[in-house]
């Protein structure tokens, strides 16, 4: 049986994120591959120097505010065209 399954580790034990179907005390071989293979760092350290800690969230919140409209009513709007 071959099955990739998502795992984390806690506590010194691979615990998986989803059921396994596997008799108590069976052996299984297991390779790790870390799951960050996908992540731009050099993206995530350009966000990271751009970033400005006195912007608040309630800043965000309020210039977001002023936007007319919603998300929501552009959701359903862009789905009734198809």
């Amino acid at each position: 049986m071959r099955k990739s399954v998502e795992v984390i580790y806690e506590n010194g034990v691979f615990r998986p994120l989803e059921p396994v179907e596997v008799s108590e005390h069976q052996r299984m071989r297991v390779t790790l591959e870390e799951e960050a293979d996908w992540l731009d760092t050099a993206y995530m350290a350009w966000c990271a120097r751009e970033a400005d800690d006195r912007i608040t969230l309630e800043a965000v919140r309020q210039a977001l505010a002023k936007i007319p409209g919603s998300l929501t009513a552009d959701f359903i709007t862009e789905r009734d065209d198809r």
